[in-house]
């Protein structure tokens, strides 16, 4: 609904117009009623929720400066991402300037014939000295541009003065507010809901004619509802209203966070189609990415790293504690998913056994702890490469494996007596921290309260240390089967490989057979031959290898064989020992009342 009308002119005002829709531009006009004299503005070089220096300038173009009756002003560029303009401050101080927006992802900005999207990181220049004072962003409809009449506007944003289709003007309290409302433009598919008495809206984008927008609807409203209650009991959450923005496509997955809505992206093919009644594999992660960055609405958004009191958005904000605002995030997502009913336990199971596998199948785990994980994100979690899994670990998949540890021990710990759970740490954590800046102590602490003693032996071993974690033992006691199964090829090889154009080498992990063999990321293997007289009876001359279980097929019951690879147009003969039959864990329930116990609903 449209707000009041302003008496007087924002402070700061951002006009965005579509500058160049096939050539993918946006233009920014900002009016600065009052400037410095010696303005300085400049674009932030990350977004956060995504800890990594992404260079939002380099798509910032042809930027002006004026007052008065259009009279240029004289600017500087100060550094990558910063401006300094020389102007009076008895005068308004306009700029103007274009960006390129051609990045399909949450983070940054798209435009084309098609469908429109920004984070205001990506746009909108931030005024120094200016940044607590109230913001307005103006969206003109594109009345004068073929094609764009069925275009609507969504974004998280109060809304001053805007039409039917949602553009006008929307308000901001601050340059924080403005930039954490990212903004969707087009014809997109829209639905409503409410939870707990708090209209929720969800838009999409790109979805076939297939899509089944009530279903959708449905599930989230599930999410939202089980979420609500984990955190507030039956009172209201801390936002007015959500949006929630999912541009579906051909190939991508990901999600960001914001105040009050959430930016995501999916396959096409994931979302729930009419006349489907069994859940795809595919819409089951979207429905964990959905709970997942819901999550993030009081954990992380809210409840923060003290370091994120004050965001710094010219350089790196580095804090240990993504273990927790990522890791815990990732526990509950899925276990927030079976308690809204939509997985049953066996479904949580498995969503839960694809985590464990995955730490155990990184060598990293041995070297990096959680806590640096946390820390490296900006220089190693969002740069990956071929050594990735030996020198780092995830923070997301990990720390929830930490959670799941202090949730299961926690419940152990008080079945003598009414215990405490993970849940009840979370939720004094939001009553200790008032929902805003958290410190390690402060989970330490609220560890402390809900299991009557000191957690800081399992924080220095868990978090700081790099210790296997107690899985199995913690789970046996919750009645979980932890059986013992074969692992596939690649992992007993230790190998990370590609078939997609023939046998391609990505990663070799550190101590197993492949490194022994002296495998190299980036090798082709071409085939194998026999590595003794003996075995070439058997094997016969050669094969020549397109998929890695041919090494199975060829090789029988060899012990050893001579991979063929390819290395710099180079052709080499590796000695490769064929690997021992390493094992993967499988997680079954075998106490049902347990399990029980743990993952169904309370209410």
């Amino acid at each position: 609904m449209p707000g009041p009308t302003r008496n007087t002119p924002t402070p700061l005002h951002y006009r965005i117009e579509i500058g160049g829709l096939h050539a993918h531009l946006f233009h920014v006009t900002l009016t600065i009623a009052q400037p410095a004299a010696l303005q300085r503005v400049s674009l932030p070089v990350w977004i956060p929720g995504s800890y990594l220096v992404r260079e939002f300038s380099k798509n910032l173009q042809g930027l002006q400066a004026h007052q008065g009756a259009r009279t240029p002003v004289p600017f500087e560029q100060l550094d990558k991402c910063s401006w300094q303009i020389q102007c009076s401050p008895a005068k308004a101080l306009v700029l103007s300037y274009e960006v390129h927006a051609h990045d399909h992802s949450v983070r940054t900005a798209w435009l084309d014939a098609h469908r429109g999207f920004f984070n205001g990181t990506s746009l909108c220049l931030k005024v120094e000295g200016q940044e607590k004072s109230p913001h307005t962003l103006e969206l003109p409809a594109p009345k004068a541009i073929t094609g764009l009449s069925g275009w609507s506007v969504a974004t998280g944003l109060a809304a001053e003065k805007i039409n039917k289709q949602g553009f006008g003007t929307y308000a901001a309290a601050d340059y924080d507010e403005l930039v954490d409302c990212p903004v969707e433009m087009g014809p997109f598919w829209s639905g409503t809901f409410s939870a707990r008495g708090v209209p929720h809206r969800f838009v999409v984008a790109g979805a076939a004619a297939t899509f089944d927008g009530a279903r959708l609807l449905a599930d989230t409203q599930k999410i939202c509802e089980t979420e609500i209650r984990f955190w507030h009991g039956h009172k209201k959450p801390p936002y007015k209203n959500y949006l929630f923005m999912l541009n579906a496509v051909d190939d991508g997955y990901g999600g960001l966070e914001h105040r009050n809505s959430t930016a995501l992206i999916c396959h096409r093919k994931d979302l729930p189609r009419i006349g489907e009644s069994k859940t795809a594999e595919g819409y089951t992660t979207l429905r964990g990415l959905i709970s997942h960055e819901y999550f993030h609405t009081w954990n992380v958004k809210r409840l923060r790293p003290a370091e994120f009191e004050s965001y710094r958005y010219e350089r790196e904000n580095y804090t240990e504690l993504l273990w927790f605002f990522e890791g815990f995030t990732s526990y509950y997502d899925d276990l927030l998913l079976r308690r809204a009913g939509l997985l049953d336990n066996a479904g949580y199971l498995k969503l839960l056994n694809k985590t464990i596998n995955q730490v155990m199948q990184t060598p990293g785990r041995l070297v990096q702890s959680v806590a640096q994980a946390s820390f490296d994100a900006w220089v190693k979690y969002y740069r990956p490469d071929e050594n990735t899994p030996n020198a780092t670990v995830s923070y997301y998949t990990k720390g929830a494996l930490v959670a799941l540890c202090f949730d299961l021990t926690l419940r152990s710990e008080g079945r003598a007596s009414p215990g405490a759970t993970l849940d009840d740490v979370m939720r004094a954590l939001w009553l200790r921290c008032k929902a805003g800046p958290l410190r390690e102590a402060d989970v330490a602490e609220a560890l402390k309260a809900a299991g009557l003693r000191s957690y800081a032996s399992e924080l220095a071993r868990w978090v700081h240390g790099r210790d296997q974690l107690p899985l199995k033992e913690l789970l046996q006691q919750h009645g979980v089967a932890v059986l013992e199964e074969p692992a596939q090829l690649a992992h007993r090889l230790g190998l990370r490989v590609s078939e997609s154009q023939g046998l391609q080498v990505k990663t070799v992990l550190r101590g197993g057979m492949a490194e022994r063999a002296g495998f190299a990321a980036g090798d082709e293997w071409l085939g194998l031959e026999p590595a003794t007289k003996a075995e070439a009876r058997q094997l016969g001359s050669g094969w020549r290898m397109s998929r890695l279980d041919d090494l199975l097929l060829y090789a029988g019951m060899a012990k050893k064989v001579i991979a063929l690879v390819s290395r710099d147009k180079r052709l080499l003969r590796l000695e490769l020992t064929l690997p021992p039959a390493l094992t993967t864990w499988r997680l079954a329930v075998q106490d049902a009342a347990l399990v029980n116990e743990w993952l169904a609903p309370k209410d």
